[in-house]
C-alpha cells in the first residue's frame, strides 16, 4: 500500500473559482459561479460532473465552461425527479401484491415463521430489521392501533409492508420460497429470477433519487439481469438505461409510461450538453422504451 494522501485544506468560494480557472475551466461570469458554489457544494457539483471533461493531467478540455457543468447537474436533478414517480408506482404495486399473496397463503402473521422462508438466518435478520423500522414508525396511528388494540401487538403483513423500506421489501421477496416468488412475479408478467434482480436494482436507483445522487454518467453497483434481446444487442446493465428497460416491463400496463418517455426526450432536447451514451442510452432508445 502506497503512502496515504493528505487532506487538502478548505477553500473559500473565491478560491474555488480561482482553482477552477487555473485548471482550465472557462468561467464567464464569476458572480454567477460564486452564487452557484454557495448553494451547491464544490464536491457535489464539480467533482461529480467534471467526469469525462478533464484530461489525465487534471486540466479541463478546450472550451469546457462552468455553465456546462451546471447544465449537467440540472439535467441530473430533473432526470431524477421524473424517474422517482415511476419507481414509486412499482414500489406501491409490489408492496400490495406481496402482502396479498403472502397473507392468503400463510396468514396475516405468517411472516413471523421462519419455515415460510428459504433461509432461517436471513429471516432472523429480517425480523430485526422490521423491529427497527416499526420502532421508527411507532407514532404512526396505524402502528399504535395494532400495538395497543390487537393481541400480541404485531402488525399484519398488509400493514407491515407499509413501513418497509424498498430495500427491506426487496430482501423479503429474495427470501421467499421459489413457488411464492414465481406467483408474485407472474402477476407482473416476469420470470422470478429477473424480477428478483430488478427489484434489487430499482431499489438501489430509488435510493440514489431519494438522496439527490447522480445518475448521469454513473455506473450502478446493483445491476439487473436484462432480457437477452437487450444484452445481446450491446445494452449494458450497469447504467440507468438498462434499469429503465426493466421498469418499462413492470409498468407496461401504465397509460402514463409514454408520457414519461416524452419527458425524457424533452430533457435531452433542453440540456444539449448531455451525452446520453454515458447513461447507456442507444440511438434507438425511444423505440426500445416505448415498445
Amino acid at each position: 500500500m502506497g503512502e496515504l494522501k493528505q487532506h487538502q485544506p478548505s477553500m473559500t468560494i473565491d478560491e474555488q473559482v480561482e482553482n477552477l480557472k487555473s485548471n482550465g475551466l472557462i468561467v464567464e461570469d464569476e458572480d454567477y459561479a460564486k452564487k452557484i458554489l454557495n448553494d451547491i457544494s464544490y464536491f457535489r457539483l464539480i467533482k461529480a460532473y467534471s467526469l469525462n471533461l478533464k484530461a489525465k493531467n487534471g486540466k479541463y478540455g478546450d472550451k469546457v465552461t462552468f455553465e456546462q457543468i451546471v447544465e449537467l447537474y440540472l439535467f441530473n436533478a430533473n432526470f431524477r425527479q421524473i424517474i422517482f414517480p415511476q419507481i414509486e408506482k412499482i414500489e406501491i404495486n409490489v408492496r400490495c401484491r406481496i402482502a396479498n399473496y403472502f397473507a392468503e397463503k400463510y396468514g396475516v402473521l405468517g411472516y413471523l415463521e421462519a419455515d415460510n422462508f428459504v433461509n432461517p438466518e436471513y429471516h432472523q435478520t429480517f425480523l430485526e430489521d422490521i423491529e427497527e423500522e416499526i420502532r421508527r414508525n411507532a407514532k404512526a396511528p396505524f402502528v399504535k392501533n395494532f400495538h395497543e388494540n390487537y393481541e400480541g401487538g404485531n402488525l399484519p403483513i398488509y400493514a407491515l409492508v407499509e413501513v418497509f423500506s424498498f430495500g427491506t421489501l426487496s430482501k423479503f421477496y429474495k427470501n421467499m420460497k421459489n413457488p411464492d416468488k414465481k406467483a408474485v412475479a407472474k402477476s407482473f408478467g416476469v420470470g422470478y429470477t429477473y424480477f428478483e434482480s430488478w427489484l434489487e436494482s430499482i431499489s438501489y436507483v430509488r435510493n440514489i433519487c431519494a438522496h439527490y445522487g447522480r445518475l448521469y454518467n454513473a455506473k450502478l453497483s446493483k445491476t439487473p439481469i436484462l432480457y437477452k434481446e437487450y444484452s445481446q444487442s450491446g445494452i449494458g446493465n450497469n447504467r440507468i438505461f438498462g434499469v429503465l428497460l426493466c421498469i418499462k416491463h413492470l409498468l407496461k400496463s401504465d397509460s402514463h409510461w409514454k408520457l414519461f418517455v416524452q419527458d425524457v426526450e424533452s430533457l435531452f432536447d433542453k440540456y444539449e450538453q448531455v451525452d446520453i451514451k454515458t447513461m447507456g442510452f442507444t440511438e434507438n432508445w425511444k423505440v426500445l422504451l416505448e415498445g
